[in-house]
């Protein structure tokens, strides 16, 4: 299988992925998604429970492209691991070289941008005058 027939091949597995995981029917009774007809790339019969709240382990993606003989694709990682996000902080922050912070700006006192009271003569007071 050619590399630009296997990106095909790859596509068409992750479309049918998510048009199975959109079109699932929800069953509110007993907590659970059944798969609504047959999905030959994932290896998923109509009426599958997909999802349910209780002792049911869904199917995963990476154990369907293993199965097709995908080993070596790239695939989001389980939240349970981190995902691409912890991938990012952990790896590729520690390559990129550390370039020395911008100098922050001076502090500007809130105060000097506020209308001032009476045009700036203050409060006039009686006895004063």
């Amino acid at each position: 299988m050619g590399a630009i027939d296997r990106r095909r091949y790859i596509a068409d597995v992750k479309a049918e992925w998510h048009k199975m995981w959109e079109r699932r029917l929800e069953d509110d009774e007993i907590a659970e998604a059944i798969a609504d007809k047959d999905y030959a790339l994932l290896f998923v019969e109509k009426g599958l429970v997909l999802f349910a709240s209780r002792a049911c382990r869904p199917p995963r993606l990476e154990e369907i492209l293993k199965a097709h003989g995908l080993r070596d694709t790239l695939v989001d990682s389980p939240p349970s691991i981190g995902g691409w996000g912890r991938f990012i902080r952990t790896t590729l922050s520690s390559q990129m070289p550390r370039r020395p912070k911008a100098a922050k700006p001076e502090a500007v006192d809130p105060r000097s941008s506020l209308q001032l009271k009476k045009g700036g003569r203050g409060w006039l007071h009686a006895g004063a005058v």
